[in-house]
Formats: structure tokens, C-alpha cells, sequence
């Protein structure tokens, strides 16, 4: 048994922030069934297509879902999602403000259909407030929540964080609320709208930043990998590489120190209490980096380790896909797919203990399961058959 079993989702999504929310409500055991245009979304091609309308970005956050083809800008098209809609649990859409209004699938005229339904839509502004009708990607909504001024290294040109974060943020969100909403559903027998936004999943994840400028008064800076309030918590440099030592309050820093051979700098005044080792963070990291420089990384993981100091290598992102822990944590998977063949795909992170993810069926070609999805809808073979030739489904 899987979590969601019998949850029935329309997912219709495209690029990455709604298809992510949709995949992990899908890796949870829910029918995700994935509403496409005729020609398929936009990430299906590209140059790092696998096979014919197979990208690898479309594999990467599409994997348990069946996949349908419908044209919404066709009234029959529009019937065909209304009657999808009025027995699903969930519908996740990510169009710009509007859209779904003019095309008759905006939540008030759902949820008149299906009173149960969470609708939840993922935009780069939300459904109000005046950017509402801008339209809005990661790197947008890194530069204008604040990430991007206080990400990089002091006196550097902004530096946009190198995993889509708002993007994976907002499908995040996305899917706290859905399952808040259905929870909530569960007292009340209906169903609600859930509005998030890339812009505000870069404010929400900026819980630092924040306190910092409200706390202090100051504009927070960028500190490269160091942390903003309190050190040593950063990246230092071996002979072979780099590490990260997270050493930052009273027990753990004097074993850093006595470690490295530099105890005395735990009577120093600059370095003895959090506020000092904050202000002379500089002075501290050239310090520690005279003796780390010295040897490999591996010396200083290992002493670490012995110490009881949390401390980590800085991995490339091979390095970190074939670390022996993440392919003991289930986090590098394989799928087969009809037209690719085998495709690698990253695991869940959520372990359950009774009902745990799983990861079923790779993500679906163009439209494999249009005909199935009808038929359950009640469309007999030869509706279906007309709706095709007609060009309303594919």
C-alpha cells in the first residue's frame, strides 16, 4: 500500500515547479494523470532529448504519471477536463493568472462541478497583488526575493543559486498545501483553491536573511559558504580540494581547533565566543586555511569524524550521485522507459515506513494513456474514436 492510493490528480503542468509537485504526489501512490497540448509540452524536446519527445529535463520530473493529449482551446476539449474534473481529488495547474479563467478550467468553475476538489495553482507571482499577471521563472524570482544579492562571494556580481530553488520551492509548497487541503477536506467535505508562487517560495526559503536584516538593521551580504550567524561553518580549503566543517558553537569549536593545532585560538578574545568569531570571520578562515591547505581532504574528513565534528567533502554532482550513502538510501534509481530504454532517476527522499513511495513507471510518452483515461470516464470506443479524428485528443 502507498500512501495516496486512490487519489485521482490532473496534472496540468508543464516545465518544473507544477510537473514536481504533481511527480511526488504520484511517487506517494496517487493517479497522476498528466494533461498535455497537442505536440506535448514544451520540455519534451530540446538538446537533451533521449529519444523522440523524450527530453531528459521531461523525464526528470514526470516519472508516475499517465499522460493524456487534449486540446483545451476546442469547447470539446474543455467538456472532456470538466468531466475528468468532477470525480478527481486534485488538480495542479501552473498558467500564467487568467488563463485557466479563459479557457472555462479556473477553480470556481470546477469546484461548482466537483465541491471537493483542490485546485492548486503554482504561478511566479500567486493569483493576486499587482506582479500577479507577470510571468515568472527561477531565475526571476531568485533576483527579485533577495537570494541572488546574498548569494556568491562579498564584492561579487549576484550569483544565482546553481539548483532552481524557487522553482523546486513552489512545487514544494505546492504540495504542503494539497495535502493540508485534503486534510482539512476530510472535516469540512469540500475542497479549496492552493495559491503559491515561485516568488514567494524565495522569500519563505530566505528564513535567514530575513531575521537577519530585521534583527540587525543590515542589508544581509554574501558570504560565499560561510553562515550568517555563526562560525566556523563553512567550506575550507585541503590540499586536493575542498570540505565543510560545521563547528559553530561552544562544544564543537574547540575540538576544530585542537585538531588543526590551534588551540590557542580558542582563548583568543577575536575567536572565543560566537558574536567575536562572527566579526573576525576573515581572520579566522585565513587562519584555518594556513593549516587545512596542507593536507588532503581525506585527513581532515577522517579527523573530523573521530572528533564527533560534522563535516562533509564538497562533491561534484557525480561524486555525490555515486556516494555509497545515497545508493544506500534508494536516492539513484532506474525506470524503464517504452522509448528510451533504461533512465536513471533520482529516488524519493521521504522514507514511510508503512506505506513508502515508490517509484512505478517512468514517465509517459505523448499521449500513451488517452484512450484508457476516456474509457474510464465513461467515453465509449467509438467517442473516443470521433474525438481523435476530430483533433481534441491524440
Amino acid at each position: 500500500m502507498t500512501a495516496l492510493d486512490g487519489l485521482r490528480v490532473l496534472d496540468q503542468t508543464q516545465v518544473m515547479a507544477g510537473p514536481f509537485c504533481a511527480m511526488l504526489l504520484g511517487d506517494m501512490g496517487a493517479d497522476v494523470v498528466k494533461i498535455e497540448p497537442p505536440g506535448g509540452e514544451s520540455m519534451r524536446g530540446g538538446e537533451l532529448e533521449q529519444a523522440p519527445g523524450v527530453s531528459a529535463s521531461f523525464l526528470a520530473v514526470n516519472r508516475n504519471k499517465r499522460g493524456i493529449v487534449l486540446d483545451l482551446k476546442r469547447p470539446e476539449g474543455v467538456a472532456i477536463l470538466k468531466k475528468l474534473a468532477a470525480t478527481a481529488d486534485v488538480l495542479v495547474e501552473n498558467y500564467r493568472p487568467g488563463v485557466a479563467a479563459r479557457l472555462g478550467v479556473d477553480y470556481a468553475t470546477l469546484a461548482a462541478l466537483n465541491p471537493r476538489l483542490v485546485y492548486c495553482s503554482i504561478s511566479g507571482f500567486g493569483q493576486t497583488g499587482p506582479y500577479a499577471q507577470r510571468g515568472g521563472f527561477d531565475l526571476i524570482a531568485q533576483g527579485m526575493s533577495g537570494i541572488m544579492s546574498a548569494t556568491g562571494t562579498e564584492g561579487g556580481p549576484p550569483v544565482k543559486v546553481g539548483v532552481p530553488i524557487t522553482d523546486l520551492g513552489a512545487g514544494l509548497f505546492g504540495l504542503m498545501g494539497i495535502l493540508a487541503a485534503l486534510r482539512a477536506r476530510r472535516v469540512t467535505g469540500r475542497g479549496q483553491l492552493v495559491d503559491t508562487s515561485l516568488f514567494e517560495a524565495g522569500l519563505a526559503l530566505s528564513a535567514w536573511e530575513a531575521t537577519e536584516y530585521w534583527y540587525t538593521g543590515e542589508n544581509p551580504r554574501p558570504l560565499g559558504t560561510a553562515h550568517r550567524l555563526n562560525a566556523p561553518y563553512q567550506a575550507f580549503r585541503a590540499s586536493d580540494g575542498w570540505f565543510t566543517v560545521g563547528a559553530a558553537n561552544e562544544r564543537l569549536w574547540p575540538r576544530f581547533a585542537g585538531l588543526l593545532g590551534l588551540e590557542h585560538l580558542v582563548g583568543d578574545p577575536r575567536f572565543a565566543r560566537p558574536a567575536p568569531r562572527l566579526a573576525n570571520r576573515a581572520a579566522l578562515e585565513e587562519l584555518v586555511e594556513a593549516v587545512t591547505a596542507g593536507k588532503p581532504r581525506g585527513h581532515w574528513l577522517a579527523l573530523c569524524e573521530e572528533a564527533g565534528i560534522p563535516a562533509g567533502p564538497i562533491y561534484s554532482v557525480p561524486e555525490a550521485l555515486a556516494d555509497p550513502h545515497a545508493l544506500a538510501r534508494g536516492m539513484v534509481q532506474e525506470l524503464e522507459h517504452p522509448r528510451a530504454g533504461r533512465v536513471k532517476a533520482l529516488g524519493n527522499p521521504v522514507k514511510l515506513s508503512r506505506s513508502p513511495a515508490t517509484l512505478r513507471k517512468a514517465a509517459p510518452c505523448l499521449g500513451e494513456d488517452t484512450d484508457a483515461v476516456l474509457r474510464e470516464a465513461g467515453y465509449t470506443p467509438g467517442a473516443i474514436a470521433a474525438l481523435r479524428a476530430a483533433g481534441v485528443v491524440q
